[in-house]
């Protein structure tokens, strides 16, 4: 599997490819970071990083987009860049048909470092062990990409597998309901025949 994570800011984007499956040696492809310049109009730097994602799709083609879920904190201003940033990505993805994955920063630190607490230092790494690499990347935002993209490769096959049960669950649900809703519609059909 070929995961491009993407670590989401308006002025430093994370990304990095890996490629592997869980319970196997690991491969980094690539990692960079898609900058924008801080002063710039908004648009302008939406622009740019949608550019900078599209070619990063277009090298190195990945099966999956493993994006970091964006959540609530104190400084809105950043969350809203962040988010901003965030759709972006997707939206790349996914007029490519690329499936797109979200994962908390906690969940990203825990499968990396096995703390969901991890601090930067921790996560970098971690990065680094686990794909072999001669020193963590630079900057954190590049690292933290890598982070993501290893997160989902290990999470896929447990994901996939519950979303798989929930499917079948609802079909089952489903055929039930449908079954009960035409035995009482015989049942009534029958009573009336009867009468």
């Amino acid at each position: 599997m070929r995961v491009l994570g993407v670590d989401p800011g308006l002025t430093r984007c994370g990304v990095g490819v890996v490629d592997g499956v869980a319970g196997r040696p690991l491969t980094m492809r690539a990692v960079g970071v898609v900058r924008t310049p801080a002063d710039a109009e908004l648009g302008h730097r939406l622009v740019a990083i949608e550019r900078g994602i599209e070619q990063w799709l277009d090298e190195h083609d990945p099966e999956v987009l493993a994006v970091e879920r964006v959540f609530s904190q104190h400084n809105v201003r950043t969350v809203m860049g962040t988010a901003q940033a965030s759709a972006v990505a997707m939206l790349c993805a996914s007029r490519r048909g690329i499936p797109v994955a979200l994962h908390t920063p906690s969940e990203v630190k825990a499968a990396v470092t096995g703390n969901g607490r991890a601090d930067k230092a921790q996560v970098g790494a971690m990065v680094t062990r686990l794909l072999r690499l001669d020193a963590p990347p630079k900057p954190a935002d590049a690292a933290d990409a890598l982070a993501l993209a290893i997160c989902h490769i290990w999470r896929a096959p447990a994901q996939n597998r519950l979303q798989q049960a929930v499917a079948t669950q609802n079909r089952l649900q489903q055929a039930a309901a449908l079954h009960a809703s035409r035995t009482s519609t015989a049942q009534s059909a029958q009573k009336g025949r009867t009468a």
